[in-house]
């Protein structure tokens, strides 16, 4: 059977025999960072098996008699979030090149257990498989995109997203928190936009904002799995809510055929100033960009979001702002980069901003086109490095995780191309996506939710697994080796999501991998979206 690894890591070099698990099994730490790496990787294992394994105090050499050893080891010069991994059938240890490389570490090495022994699956008990594992990634911003404005979801789901995307390797959580359908952050600055453009969401239903208590918990717990928050606030387009907060910034909508049949196809009705809009239209709204006004909102809105938020990145939209006059858009984007560069922070902007030849210099780009660019978009992409911004690479028809799986499907949208199996998920390689873009112009790769169709915790869990696994495989694994392939994929998927099932992940059965089991445990049938269990 082969390892449920997922993602691949750089090296793994198999060994005879193995290590058993049992309650007498112990966990020790080797300093405070260490030790605290110990605590979870013991709650993880009970977790998984059931077995109250013990934390051990370390001895200088990692304690006698210690099962599994941590410690953190930077003079050996790994690469940051880089670690070693062995295992035997005396003990395991890890050495980490920081605290990130521990915690990667100790998700590889839960993926790497075992119900009975490896060399022979039918003896009883948990194991580890003999191995010794060099990892690194492939890519240093490694991230999922998870849309709260088209449907709003509580903290605690938020929360659990943030568990399932570290455990894949994955270390940015970017927030889409505003939208035509609804703005979904309470700003001291800047009240009225929680208090009369939050209650709407797409489909009609009920929407919801984040407190500032409720913003800090989700910053405390993505820092403690060393996720770093990227915040969104889309502009000049998808902006109909901040207007029904401020109509004096708001433009007229622009309502287009495309409007039009995206009405009649979904419904929602014609988007209407002042009144919250339930649809899935896009392109008609947009901002006053020659009005002062506009800029003072923007202005206590960055800088608020800016000083509660302590990552690097503020992302500030630019998407499908067909509402917007190409020199009103320049103006605005060239602006409002500028404003997000004086806070200190790296402005972020959807590909269609890189026709702008004065946006602020480093501002990173996010391409969501097509794995074979249409026209266009290529060359709007490629304007980012060349003014000193990386790219993150989120290509529709891969990496959007919100395209149905298969025709017919009860969730999802199909206008990428299509529906995206697992399969088109992976088969990707970034550097050949756009032309001229090499490995070094590349920050990283990113899936995306959005969710127009998705309202439930049970729809996220469906949509993204097991097609976010291999998204992160892509953004963490080398680009080449005799296990990057789908056929060495789809067969560790199965095995990995035996995990996911005995945690209580409801994934998706999607068709092209030797699922174990079919039928059996949390997994949710694609057909009806019932969950199995």
């Amino acid at each position: 059977m082969p390892l449920g690894l997922i993602p691949y890591p750089r090296s793994v070099q198999m060994r005879r025999d193995s290590l058993p698990l049992d309650p007498g099994s112990s966990v020790s730490g080797i300093g405070e960072t260490a030790s605290a790496a110990a605590q979870r990787l013991v709650w993880e294992l009970a977790d998984r098996t059931g077995i109250p394994l013990s934390v051990a105090p370390p001895a200088a050499e990692g304690g006698a008699g210690t099962t599994i050893t941590l410690r953190l080891d930077d003079t050996a010069g790994r690469a940051p979030e880089s670690y070693l991994l062995e295992v035997g059938p005396e003990g395991a240890t890890i050495e980490a090149a920081d605290a990130a490389g521990l915690q990667y570490a100790t998700r590889t090495l839960v993926q790497l257990l075992s119900p009975g022994r490896p060399e022979d699956p039918a003896a009883s008990g948990w194991h580890l498989p003999a191995v010794r594992i060099e990892d690194a990634p492939r890519f240093r911003y490694r991230g999922l995109m998870l849309d709260v404005a088209r449907h709003f979801f509580p903290v605690e789901v938020v929360l659990r997203v943030i568990d399932r995307a570290c455990a894949l390797g994955l270390n940015h959580l970017h927030l889409h928190l505003s939208d035509d359908q609804g703005w979904r952050l309470a700003l001291a600055s800047r009240p009225e936009l929680a208090e009369r453009a939050s209650a709407g969401a797409a489909q009609g239903h009920r929407g919801g904002f984040y407190t500032r208590r409720d913003w800090d918990r989700i910053v405390a717990h993505a820092a403690a799995r060393r996720m770093t928050l990227v915040p969104e606030i889309d502009m000049p387009g998808h902006t109909h809510a901040m207007g029904l907060a401020y109509p004096e910034i708001a433009a007229e909508p622009v309502i287009t055929d495309e409007v039009r049949a995206a009405v009649t196809e979904f419904g929602g009705g014609i988007p209407t100033p002042g009144r919250p809009y339930p649809g899935f239209a896009v392109g008609f709204s947009s901002l006053r960009i020659h009005e002062q006004a506009t800029y003072d909102v923007l202005a206590d809105v960055l800088s608020e979001l800016a000083g509660m938020t302590p990552g690097p990145y503020l992302h500030i939209g630019g998407d499908e702002a067909l509402g917007t006059p190409a020199e009103d858009y320049a103006v605005f984007m060239a602006r409002v980069t500028g404003m997000v560069a004086e806070l200190g922070k790296t402005p972020i902007a959807w590909h269609d901003a890189g026709t702008v030849a004065t946006l602020a210099p480093g501002t990173v780009g996010q391409y969501w086109g097509f794995v074979r660019p249409a026209p266009g978009s290529a060359d709007a992409a490629r304007g980012f490095p060349a003014r000193g911004g990386g790219l993150i690479l989120s290509p529709a028809d891969a990496a959007y995780l919100d395209m149905k799986v298969e025709p017919g499907d009860p969730l999802g949208l199909d206008w990428a191309n299509g529906p995206t199996s697992t399969e088109a998920s992976y088969r990707w390689e970034p550097t050949e996506v756009i032309p001229g873009i090499t490995e070094s112009d590349i920050l990283g790769v990113e899936a995306a939710l959005w969710t127009e169709t998705i309202a439930t915790e049970a729809d996220i869990e469906a949509m993204l697994f097991p097609r976010l696994a291999a998204v992160a495989e892509i953004a963490w694994s080398p680009a080449s080796g005799p296990e990057r392939s789908w056929e060495s994929f789809r067969s560790r998927l199965a095995v990995l999501a035996e995990g996911w099932a005995a945690t209580g992940l409801r994934f998706t059965r999607t068709p092209g991998v030797p699922w174990h089991s079919p039928g059996t445990g949390p997994a949710v049938d694609r057909d009806a979206r019932r969950l199995d269990a």
